[in-house]
């Protein structure tokens, strides 16, 4: 017999090296094959592929007295060189337990004698165990010599030790053999102490009982024979009695099943027959209401297909519009069930509704565009209505929209009915009321220009052959700028307010232009009392109709429309304009900041034309006064074409007197357009200022000195308050020192050229040689200096005399000589003091007049 794996030494000490560090020593260890199956029903074992492992039996010895010893069945498999690797997958499994199957029976009974060996020392007794022949065990434990020694444990008392029924994975039902069980089996086994020691005549012995057992059983069943037959003839007759029930049962089954069939389609048709008598009530009451809604009241019709139009009858008309919009929409889905929406009588009546909404709106457009024009054309008629020789009308429209505001709750019905025919409605509008307005303007403007009294004002302000008393004595002609404004809050009101009315009567989607009881041109009430009534009035009509917001293409309708209401009305505006500016063209600036003043007032979108009309208007009023400024700069340069110019310009004092003029017409923001001209002017004047001066060299500076003093003189007043003009002045006080200092410079050089031409000759030489050696230079000697301070200070009074007479003598404005006299000392003075230091410095040893002499001798004269 081959030798069992449990007694191969290397493979315990492979064990034991594959458990190093536990400090448990291995009992026993054999190979098994691991294996996973179920007895089934057939007797057969599934199970997976066999896996080759080592079990193992180990025992952790207790270190001190009160501890317990601890064994330990292992599971060991192989690694890929070969090497044991220990793992524990014994303490819980989800599945069905494994299987190990040993090599033959005694590796079997040797592991588990070890086991219940071990278990007997541990626990001191045997645990329950299932499934083993105790006798069998016991005649191969006498048998066999065992080869696996348990150590107890020889320490004092007791030894505790934990082996859990999940780590040897046994099923513990019942004890294995209790103490009865053990003396029965002994006293048994006695029975038999003769035969134990002889295995084959142990055997023999027990197949010939086994074969008396087989015959006794045989007779005994031979013997029973009768009784078995009487049974199975019971039997029979039970089975006929039972075949026979089962028949009459299937029959009853049938029975049963078919009248539950009956009952079952008999309950069915009684609960179609009641769904069908509550789906024709539901129906009965729909197609009633639906009939309601088809039904069209006889007056309704009547209004909508040839009902009048005048005032008494207009609420009729509003409430059959209101019928048909909801009649409309009531036919519409989601108003209208879908499923209703595709029937015949639906469709039938959808077209009759059509019909007749196409037949109102057609009578109400027609009898509208008929009855905007005959209202106009009653008004035009009419001469009180405009203004006339002698007397200025003020527009009124109260009555006119009064009379159209009757009509406004119908225009919004005939929006929602079809919004296409409000086009028409409002090009007939525009068109009759535009008749209306620019008549109004035009004899309006013809009477406030006719009824305006001023006397014209020049136009040359700045030309050179002009008298001087022509600009200074202009007439009063606020008269015209008063025309002008009258003419803008007559009209402008009226304008925001035709457009207002017209935007909400038209049915813009727009916010109202004029808040009630606002203000449209920067005065409280000063276009009438009925416009707040008359902005009232629309709010009302929109009031519960209007919606929040308003579209960008009604937006534009809107100012397309107000484009054909307003156009032509401006032609009047501007013959105010070019009247204004014939009479006085510096008006224009008071007009402009009229103008300014209601633009910055009209906010609203749907005073967009207004807006424009007001912007056109201020254009128109900038274009006259450049004109203006530019004729006057033309005037300015023609002053270039004289042949000599001396004095002071003529154009210079009379920019004085024109911006005065200007100052005083200055009106809101009028100020960037006064600053523009005032920087046009004043460029121009001392552009052609400089290229007079260059036409004569020789008195240059005199003339620039002079011009620019008077500049100064004329506008310092002004300066002082007008920012634009505090700039030209600096810039013209920049240009008077200039000119003063090269006057006066030429001047002292003229009369004391040897004296200053000496000194300029020791500057130059001292940037190249030390001072010491000045004196040995060549004209530079102290013999050349006494000359030249005899030749320049002998009869110094003298010199200065002729000196201030050279002044004296080509300035044309008096007034101005004193302070350049004072320019002249001064600067004499000033190089004198700088001769003087020279000559102390190069020549020291030389005397020369002192300064305090030269001031004094100036000062005395």
């Amino acid at each position: 017999m081959a030798k069992s794996s449990a007694d191969d030494e290397e493979l315990k000490r492979a064990c034991e090296a594959a458990i190093e560090g536990t400090k448990q020593k291995i009992a026993m260890s054999i190979r098994v094959a691991k294996s996973r199956g179920i007895w089934g029903k057939s007797g057969k074992l599934g199970r997976h592929m066999a896996k080759p492992r080592v079990l193992a039996l180990s025992i952790c010895a207790a270190k001190s007295k009160g501890q317990r010893t601890k064994a330990f069945l292992r599971v060991l498999k192989y690694s890929t060189g070969g090497v044991l690797e220990g793992f524990d997958n014994l303490r819980s499994q989800s599945v069905a337990p494994p299987q190990w199957t040993m090599r033959n029976t005694d590796d079997r009974n040797r592991i588990l004698l070890c086991i219940l060996n071990i278990c007997k020392d541990v626990l001191g007794r045997l645990p329950k165990v299932v499934g083993i022949d105790v006798v069998e065990m016991a005649l191969w434990a006498k048998e066999n010599t065992p080869s696996v020694t348990t150590q107890r444990n020889q320490q004092d008392g007791p030894v505790a030790t934990t082996v859990t029924e999940s780590d040897l994975k046994v099923t513990v039902e019942k004890d294995l053999v209790s103490q009865a069980e053990e003396e029965d089996m002994e006293a048994l086994l006695g029975t038999y102490v003769m035969g134990i020691s002889e295995a084959e005549a142990f055997s023999e012995r027990l197949k010939r009982e086994l074969l008396a057992l087989e015959a006794a059983n045989v007779h005994a069943i031979l013997e029973s024979e009768p009784l078995v037959d009487e049974v199975l003839q019971g039997l029979e007759a039970a089975t006929n009695c039972v075949d026979d029930m089962d028949e009459w049962l299937g029959i009853f089954n049938v029975k049963l099943r078919h009248m539950r069939e009956d009952i079952e389609s008999i309950e069915t048709r009684n609960n179609k027959l009641e769904m069908q008598s509550v789906n024709n009530k539901a129906l009965i009451e729909e197609l009633d209401k639906l009939l309601e809604r088809l039904r069209v009241p006889s007056e309704y019709a009547a209004c909508l297909t040839g009902g009048p139009f005048d005032e008494a009858h207009m609420l009729q008309n509003v409430e059959a519009c209101e019928w048909l919009t909801g009649a409309l929409r009531g036919l519409e889905v989601p108003n209208l069930d879908s499923a209703f929406a595709n029937m015949r009588a639906v469709k039938e009546k959808r077209a009759e509704l059509e019909k007749l909404k196409t037949t109102f709106v057609r009578r109400a457009s027609e009898f509208l565009r008929n009855y905007f024009a005959s209202l106009v054309d009653f008004m035009i008629s009419d001469k009180s209505y405009f203004s006339q020789r002698g007397q200025l009308k003020r527009p009124d429209h109260a009555d006119l929209r009064y009379k159209c505001r009757t009509y406004a709750r119908l225009l919004q019905h005939l929006k929602s009915l079809d919004k296409s025919c409000l086009g028409p409605l409002r090009k007939a509008y525009c068109g009759s009321l535009n008749l209306l307005l620019r008549r109004e303007a035009r004899e309006f403007a013809n009477e406030l220009r006719a009824s305006t009294k001023a006397s014209r004002n020049p136009t040359v302000w700045l030309e050179a052959s002009t008298g001087g008393s022509q600009s200074g004595n202009s007439a009063d002609t606020s008269a015209v700028s008063d025309a002008y404004a009258k003419m803008l809050t007559i009209f402008i009101p009226l304008l925001v307010d035709e457009s207002s009315f017209f935007a909400h009567f038209m049915c813009f989607e727009v916010p109202a232009l004029i808040p009630p009881g606002g203000v449209a041109n920067g005065k409280s009430g000063s276009h009438g009392d009925d416009t707040n009534d008359d902005d009232l009035g629309i709010m009302d009509i929109d009031d519960n109709d209007s919606k929040a917001g308003k579209t960008s293409a009604d937006l534009q309708s809107l100012n397309e429309s107000l484009q054909d209401l307003l156009d032509g009305i401006q032609e009047d505006f501007y013959a105010v304009v070019d009247w204004a500016y014939k009479i006085d063209p510096l008006r224009c600036i008071s007009m402009h900041g009229i103008t300014e003043r209601y633009l910055s007032g009209q906010k609203a979108d749907a005073a967009g034309f207004v807006r424009l009309l007001l912007g056109d208007l201020e254009s128109r009023i900038s274009m006259q006064f450049s004109r203006f400024v530019d004729e006057a700069c033309h005037q300015i340069e023609r002053n270039e074409r004289n042949v000599r110019q001396m004095g002071v310009l003529s154009y210079i004092p009379r920019f004085a007197t024109l911006a005065t003029r200007m100052e005083q017409y200055i009106q809101g923001q009028s100020r960037d357009l006064v600053d523009q001209a005032y920087t046009k002017f004043v460029s121009i004047m001392f552009v052609t200022l400089e290229k007079l001066a260059q036409t004569d060299p020789k008195y240059a500076d005199i003339f620039l000195l002079e011009n620019y003093a008077a500049f100064q003189n004329s506008l310092y007043d002004l300066a002082n308050v007008v920012p634009t003009l505090a700039k030209f002045y600096h810039q013209a006080s920049e240009a008077y020192e200039q000119a003063c200092t090269r006057h006066i410079s030429m001047i002292i050089y003229y009369q004391f050229e040897r004296l200053f031409q000496f000194a300029r000759k020791i500057e130059d030489l001292m940037f190249t040689i030390s001072p010491e050696e000045i004196p040995f230079q060549l004209g530079l000697s102290k013999m050349d200096l006494r000359k030249m301070l005899k030749s320049s200070l002998s009869g110094v009074d003298k010199s200065i005399a002729a000196m201030y007479k050279k002044l004296q003598k080509n300035l044309t404005s008096e007034e101005l000589l004193p302070s350049l006299w004072d320019k002249c000392k001064k600067e004499f003075l000033d190089k004198y003091d700088s001769f003087a230091q020279l000559v102390a410095k190069i020549y020291p040893t030389e005397t020369i007049p002192s300064v305090t002499e030269m001031r004094e001798l100036l000062a005395s004269m």
